[in-house]
């Protein structure tokens, strides 16, 4: 059984999503979650089967949670916080 690591590159490739940093970073501009009260696994922007993924990562504290908070925060945080 091979070992994923888990990181932000493997949950891009994971979700389907082009994981190098620049894909990451313009992803992560473009879908910026502003209102504060909705989940990640709520967003707009995400298929039925991604997420489903992100939901069950946190809901059952997959070794996926991790990152999957982090990138729950950085789509919740403002550029002047991601920045510094």
């Amino acid at each position: 059984m091979e070992l994923i690591e888990k990181n932000m590159h493997t949950l891009f490739a994971q979700l389907g999503e082009a994981n190098d940093d620049a894909s990451i970073d313009r992803f992560i501009a473009t879908h910026m979650i502003m209102d504060g009260t909705t989940c990640l696994h709520d967003a707009p922007f995400w298929t039925p089967s991604q997420a489903s993924f992100l939901r069950e990562a946190l809901v059952l504290d997959a070794a996926w949670a991790p990152v999957v908070d982090e990138l729950n925060t950085k789509l919740h945080c403002s550029p002047d916080v991601r920045s510094s």
